[in-house]
């Protein structure tokens, strides 16, 4: 007997060295493992092997329901076992969730608090069980159990081999679950922000075609008609450019969304692309008796781009060019080579724009006009989306205007290549 000592004094110190050597490994892993079922699976194992016992599982505090659930568990039957509600009273988890102190049972048959339910349901016979609390900080989020010893009863040792493991598995989990939470909330803004873009997208696009017949007829009823019944068409007119303005507005916030870095490009002749953006404003533009006149190469110039950009950009720049442009005026839509670049331009005879604000204009949601003067409606994304839209093609939009009153132009520069 005297000579049986230090050899078990020896085999149990190199079983506490390879229990902490794995405990070393673990809280590494740990360290690095933001998936939270990964995580969970992998505590239960290394509590399962370090302990040597049959099976391990994790209890997490729903606060929704004030129970806890198998959140994960050795086995095939781990599955069912999340089916399985755990009350705080009256049970073993929740015993060492409540009392937040660690729990050693080896005879555990006529305890009252074990959960025969759980066993039945899995076929799993529990003999004996270590359970120890998961403490974050102040607070207790769950429980980690070890079951069934292979090799003779839990002892103290066990317990805070069990216990150094919950310390390193608790902040694991949690912040495992910080990054679930964030994801999971990524995910519902993301979806929130699609169901809104399409439903402007689409609410955008179905207006603009009865609202195209409105502007039509108030505009021919405003000159057919008698003085009274023009001024009624004038009235319905104006609400329906106001209401033109707010699908601008919709369909710019859509885009405004979009990502421009994605460039499908393909080769057009600019004459082209320009003269149909025209017919996208020329409905607005009779509506207030002006004119759209170009100033053209005859030459066709063809040019490399991404034509629903480059279109998206001149339509917004025609949008902006009608709306701040007095009735019955003239907007020119011109366009030449430059060298190596092609140049176009809109200019207008509107409000003018300050010279200290020709920067300026380009930001999101800026107004020229303070808010309490404004005349003119819109949100003010317009030119900054139809700049993003021109850089991202590589070229350059700016402003140019001699001050208020005195119209502005837009000028618009590409470069001439065979390739984006």
């Amino acid at each position: 007997m005297l000579g049986t000592g230090p050899l078990e004094s020896s085999q149990n110190l190199r079983e506490t060295i390879t229990r902490l050597r794995r405990l070393v490994e673990l809280s590494a892993t740990l360290n690095s493992t933001l998936n939270l079922d990964e995580l969970l699976k992998l505590i239960i194992q290394t509590a399962a092997d370090v302990l040597g016992c049959e099976a391990a599982s994790i209890l997490l505090y729903d606060e929704k329901t004030q129970n806890l659930f198998f959140a994960a568990a050795t086995g095939e039957n781990a599955k069912k076992l999340a089916e399985i509600p755990v009350p705080i009273n009256d049970s073993l988890a929740g015993t060492i969730f409540s009392t937040r102190q660690p729990l050693i049972l080896n005879q555990i048959e006529n305890d009252p608090r074990h959960n025969l339910e759980a066993s039945e349901h899995v076929g799993f016979q529990t003999r004996s069980l270590l359970g120890v609390p998961l403490r974050i900080r102040d607070k207790t989020i769950g429980v980690l159990e070890s079951l069934n010893k292979r090799k003779g009863p839990f002892i103290e040792a066990d317990k805070n081999i069990l216990t150094v493991l919950a310390s390193h598995a608790a902040v694991a989990i949690h912040n495992a679950q910080l990054v679930q939470a964030l994801q999971q909330a990524y995910e519902d803004v993301s979806k929130a922000d699609k169901l809104k873009s399409n439903f402007l997208a689409l609410a955008s696009h179905e207006l603009r075609t009865p609202l195209g017949i409105i502007i039509g007829y108030s505009t021919f009823l405003r000159e057919e008609s008698d003085s009274e019944a023009s001024n009624h068409a004038e009235q319905v007119l104006n609400a329906a450019l106001q209401m033109r303005t707010l699908l601008e507005d919709m369909n710019n916030l859509t885009m405004l969304e979009t990502k421009t870095s994605l460039i499908i490009a393909r080769k057009a002749i600019l004459q082209d692309v320009l003269g149909k953006a025209t017919e996208e404003i020329k409905e607005l533009a009779q509506a207030k008796g002006q004119k759209v006149l170009y100033k053209f190469q005859e030459e066709p110039l063809e040019i490399m781009v991404d034509v629903k950009k480059l279109s998206a950009a001149i339509v917004n720049l025609l949008h902006n060019a009608v709306r701040f442009s007095p009735e019955n005026a003239k907007i020119i839509l011109g366009v030449k080579r430059e060298e190596n670049r092609i140049l176009c331009w809109i200019k207008d005879s509107g409000i003018g724009i300050p010279k200290d604000q020709l920067e300026n204009i380009f930001e999101k949601f800026y107004q020229v006009e303070a808010p309490n003067i404004r005349r003119y409606g819109g949100m003010g994304i317009g030119l900054t989306i139809a700049q993003g839209l021109v850089e991202s093609q590589g070229g350059k939009l700016w402003a140019e205007s001699d001050g208020e009153g005195l119209g502005a132009t837009f000028k618009i520069s590409l470069p001439i290549r065979k390739k984006l």
